[in-house]
């Protein structure tokens, strides 16, 4: 399922632009648009449409700082430093390390202490179960019926690691409660009890799978574990530069996850899933939500024009399945749309035979990591979040000088 990365010629690129091609050629020299040799014509060079479609979309927004402002708000250009992880390319780097290949041997606590810098220290050696968290089976039982991120956000204040005071701490000092939250939301996710196993370990243990099923579980923590600034790690951070406590800023990520338009997509695709049993289900369904004016959730993704690759290295790991084969194809002649990562957690979940919600679990979990790197990071940057709003309400004082009639 690999996608090469489109290019278009200079004049195609230009006209896109709405430039002369010497702009063009002055945007290569600059570094905001790569270039290639072709592959007929070495001397030809040809022009990367991912960093077309970013410049434009810089280009719109025209340079008034409002706008700019705003356009940064709608998978704009970036608002924040950070040094966490990088999406370019069509790929993404954990701390500088692709981690589509990390993802090939490393576990999640591996990749936590990789996204928390930790370095050597390894906060999940003790090897001892955690014994701070307070919810027992009755408890439990008494969540069961909710759904899954109000779950997590009932049990995790029982965390006395996630109530601790954050502020002008160094992040060393937390990174301690960090692993005992992160085993904790592990917990809470399954509406089990908190465990020392590696996660992966413990959710195929859950979940009834092993061997290369339990791996596949391993790989797709690793790959949720962060994506640079969605809308669940900005959460985090606007809390985080409160000076608020851990427990307080997965609180908030996992009110954000919950959303539609978020980890809550999985929901979404379950449902598309149910509605095409067989193969020549995956036509009509399609268009009959295109009639509708519905979407099809599960695909395509903004910064991945080319496919997800985190969806790209599940689903080639799973077993053939016609009807999903012929749904990713149905969608990428009708729409040149490509499987994203939610649809292939869904179909991990399904491949596997796992429990419904798992998807979200594997979400939820992973994530958490990436949850906890940006609150440490913003910590350290030691500043309140606070961006000004473009007031478009009514005027002061319009009402007196309306007429009375």
């Amino acid at each position: 399922m690999t996608n090469p990365t489109t290019f278009l010629d200079a004049e195609t690129a230009a006209e896109v632009l709405g430039v002369s091609r010497a702009t063009l050629y002055a945007y290569v020299s600059r570094g905001f648009v790569r270039a290639v040799p072709g592959a007929d014509d070495p001397r030809r060079r040809l022009y990367s449409a991912e960093d077309i479609a970013t410049l434009g979309k810089r280009k719109k927004a025209g340079r008034r700082p409002r706008d700019v402002a705003s356009a940064t708000l709608d998978w704009g250009l970036p608002v924040l430093s950070s040094a966490i992880t990088l999406i370019e390319a069509g790929q993404f780097y954990y701390r500088g390390r692709n981690a589509v290949e990390w993802a090939e041997q490393a576990t999640l606590e591996e990749t936590a202490r990789l996204l928390w810098g930790c370095g050597e220290t390894d906060p999940f050696g003790s090897g001892e179960a955690p014994g701070t968290t307070t919810w027992d089976a009755a408890l439990l039982a008494a969540s069961t019926e909710l759904p899954l991120s109000e779950r997590c956000q009932m049990l995790l204040p029982l965390v006395a690691a996630g109530r601790a005071t954050a502020w002008q701490r160094e992040g060393r000092r937390l990174w301690s409660g960090a692993a005992e939250l992160l085993r904790a939301m592990t917990a809470a996710a399954t509406a089990s009890i908190p465990s020392a196993k590696p996660i992966h370990a413990r959710l195929a243990h859950l979940w009834g799978v092993d061997g290369e099923s339990a791996d596949l579980l391993r790989q797709s923590l690793v790959l949720v574990a962060d994506h640079e600034l969605n809308a669940s790690a900005f959460a985090v951070r606007v809390v985080a530069s409160t000076g608020a406590s851990l427990g307080a800023c997965l609180n908030a990520g996992l009110s954000a996850l919950g959303g539609p338009l978020h980890g809550g997509t999985t929901s979404l695709v379950e449902a598309l899933m149910d509605e095409v049993a067989a193969p020549a289900e995956v036509l009509p369904v399609i268009e009959t939500r295109f009639r509708r004016g519905d979407g099809v959730p599960g695909f395509g993704h903004p910064l991945y024009p080319e496919g997800d690759p985190r969806a790209r290295v599940l689903l080639d790991h799973l077993p053939p399945n016609a009807t999903r084969a012929v749904l990713v194809d149905t969608m990428q002649e009708s729409t040149g749309r490509y499987p994203n990562l939610d649809f292939a957690l869904v179909a991990v979940r399904r491949a596997l035979g796992l429990p419904k919600g798992a998807a979200l679990a594997l979400f939820t979990i992973g994530r958490t990591a990436g949850w906890i790197a940006h609150a440490l990071e913003q910590y350290s940057n030691a500043g309140l979040i606070r961006p000004r709003a473009h007031y478009t309400g009514p005027v002061p004082g319009a009402e007196d000088r309306a007429p009375i009639e």
